[in-house]
This record gives C-alpha cells, sequence and structure tokens, in this order.
C-alpha cells in the first residue's frame, strides 16, 4: 500500500490524458454514429464528444461513451500500414474472448472491417481506468525503490500467469501458426527492415539479421502470446498498484512465450546501457529498484518452469524487431505520411538500438 497522500497523486496521475482539440486526428463521429445505430448501439457525439488519448505512437486511440458506458475505440495510424501491423481484427478476436480466463484483459465488445465509416477497420472495447507508468518515475514514488522491485515482480507474476492461459479455454486454439514462428519472426523482421529502409539497410541490422538465420533455435512449446508487453501496456490501481489491466493487443498471437518474456526486456534500459536504450524512455527501470534483466529471467525461468538457456536468442530477435519497428515509424515520418516531431529522432535512435542488438548477439552486452 502506499500513503493516502500518495494515492490522491497516483489518482490525479491516472486521470486520462488527452490531446489538445486542435492536435487531434479528425474522425468522422457521425458517420460512426450511424454504423453504431445500425448494430444496436447508442453513441451520441454532439452530447458526448470523443477526446483522442495522447499515449503512444501505433494506433489511434479515442475515449467515446456507448450506451452510456465509457469505451475505447481503436484503430490504425492514418497512411500506409505494413503488412500485418495494426490489426484490429485481431485484437478483437483476442479481447472478444481472452477475459473469460485472463481478468486483466478488457473486453471488445464490437469490430468493424469496413473501411468506409473511418477510413480503416477498428473495434470499440471496454474503458478501464488505471495508472500508466511510462518512462518518467512519477513525483509520488520518488524515494520509494522498493516499488521498482514490486514492478518487477508483478511484470513477471502477470506474464507467468498469461502464459497459463489455455488456448482451447478462451476459443483460441485455433488462433495463429505456433509451428515455425521463431523462423517467420526472422524472415518477417527482415522483410519490415528492407520496407523501411529508402537506401541500403543499416550495417548494423544487416549483420543482426544474417546472426539470427545463423543461430536459429528451435520453436518452445506454444502459448498465447502478447508480443509488446511492458509496462506502460499495463494498468495499475493507484492505490495499491496492482494490475488491473494489459493493453495493446493487436499483435498477439500463439508461439515461443520467451519471446514475450524477451519482448518485455528489449524495453528494460539498465543504468550502463548505451545512449539509445536510455533514449526509449519507454520503462524507468534503469533506476528506482528495479530488478537487473537476468534477474527478470531468473523470476520467470522459477516460476514459470520453462527453460531459458536458448534465450540468448529471443532477446536478440526481440531487439532487433524494436529497432525495425521505430525504423518503420520514422520511415512514415521521413515519406511525411506522419507530421508528429516526436518521430523525427528516430532514425538516430534507430541506428543506436541496432547497434545494441549487435553487442548483445556478440556477447559483449545483456
Amino acid at each position: 500500500m502506499i500513503s493516502a497522500e500518495a494515492a490522491a497523486a497516483a489518482r490525479r496521475a491516472a486521470e486520462p490524458e488527452f490531446l489538445a482539440p486542435d492536435s487531434e486526428t479528425a474522425q468522422d463521429w457521425p458517420a460512426l454514429a450511424a454504423h453504431l445505430a445500425g448494430h444496436g448501439f447508442a453513441f451520441d457525439p454532439a452530447r458526448d464528444a470523443p477526446r483522442q488519448f495522447a499515449g503512444g505512437f501505433g494506433n489511434l486511440n479515442y475515449l467515446i461513451r456507448l450506451d452510456d458506458a465509457p469505451m475505447v475505440l481503436r484503430r490504425p495510424p492514418m497512411g500506409d500500414i505494413p503488412p500485418g501491423a495494426n490489426d484490429m481484427k485481431r485484437e478483437h478476436r483476442i479481447l472478444s474472448r481472452l477475459w473469460r480466463a485472463f481478468p486483466l484483459a478488457p473486453r471488445s465488445v464490437h469490430y468493424s472491417p469496413d473501411v468506409e465509416i473511418l477510413g480503416n477497420h477498428f473495434l470499440i472495447m471496454e474503458y478501464r481506468a488505471g495508472l500508466c507508468i511510462g518512462g518518467t518515475w512519477p513525483q509520488f514514488l520518488a524515494g520509494r525503490d522498493d516499488i521498482g522491485d514490486r514492478l518487477g515482480d508483478m511484470l513477471v507474476d502477470t506474464l507467468v500467469a498469461f502464459h497459463a492461459v489455455r488456448p482451447e479455454d478462451v476459443d483460441l486454439a485455433e488462433f495463429g501458426r505456433p509451428a515455425g514462428f521463431l523462423e517467420r519472426a526472422v524472415a518477417g523482421w527482415r522483410q519490415r527492415m528492407e520496407m523501411s529502409c529508402d537506401e541500403a539497410p543499416p550495417a548494423a541490422g544487416l549483420a543482426v539479421a544474417d546472426w539470427l538465420a545463423a543461430n536459429q533455435v528451435p520453436d518452445g512449446a506454444p502459448t498465447l502470446l502478447h508480443n509488446d508487453f511492458k509496462l506502460d501496456n499495463v494498468l495499475l490501481d493507484p492505490t495499491t498498484l496492482a494490475p488491473v489491466a494489459v493493453l495493446d493487443w493487436d499483435q498477439g498471437t500463439r508461439g515461443d512465450p520467451l519471446f514475450d518474456l524477451a519482448t518485455l526486456l528489449s524495453y528494460w534500459a539498465e543504468a550502463g546501457d548505451p545512449p539509445a536504450m536510455h533514449g526509449l524512455a519507454q520503462m524507468p527501470s534503469a533506476g528506482n529498484g528495479f530488478p537487473t534483466r537476468g534477474e527478470i529471467v531468473s523470476r520467470y525461468a522459477e516460476r514459470s518452469g520453462r527453460d531459458v538457456s536458448d534465450f540468448l536468442f529471443h532477446r536478440v530477435l526481440a531487439m532487433y524487431k524494436l529497432a525495425v519497428v521505430f525504423m518503420q515509424i520514422y520511415a512514415q515520418y521521413r515519406r511525411g505520411t506522419s507530421s508528429d516531431e516526436r518521430f523525427r529522432r528516430f532514425g538516430e535512435l534507430t541506428d543506436g538500438l541496432m547497434a545494441f542488438a549487435h553487442e548483445v548477439a556478440q556477447g559483449r552486452a545483456t
């Protein structure tokens, strides 16, 4: 538990943060209202104006009221989308089922493939209020280094609990293609890297792609995967800091669960990491009492019972994927399909992440 004063500060921090109205990406709300009315939902944007959430670099998220209840509308970003990215249909399939066995998954209540409504497909899901801790340690937790270790434990326990869900219990036994998951990931992320470059891919990126192809390991026994599990995708109770929701399921599938663990650690900066890892600003794990990446691997192995002897491959693959993701975002900015000035620095960030992935592959970093 935290103090009453800290809890009050946490509640203030947990209030949704929205873009200024003149910075929002406009949507055709009357068209959405007509569509939803045809499916039995009441949505009145004139009475309850939707607001766009400020967080995130990918999907566009809006707080709306549906049948007088707060809901979240999610849709892909504007412009061209890489194949398989920002998959609302996939996310709806997961979130319309997973809540039955994993209560931290918000329930999706509607999906539309009709691109004529908002310009792309979209879903509407349950809204959960909670505290989101991003790359900056909250002021109300200043000096509470015990919290960092608790949050590390919470992330491990949440991931272990999610990986324990049996897909057949939530009608996802046929979901994804777990056989060959890692091999396809190596090939697919190399293809995405090449598509994101107007010229030759960076030398470090090619070196890491070659290392992954040469050091392929067999897939572990498959589980459901989140594929972007990290601290700011977990909403927390402002008073207890217990998890209340896990968000952003559009990359979910079935495959080797160690890739989820590796994805978490790709965001997990440590004090001695190179500038690019600190420049990610995704998790405040370089201080504040957080466990090291090695300690997180050990805790996951102990609590899940899984063999982590091949984990280096998963670690390198996840770092490589992360670098390519930022490369894709930077390509949107460079090519003019996004004017978000936050993306200007992503070219330099991508180079640093690729170099770090290469250092990890060569055993010169962990």
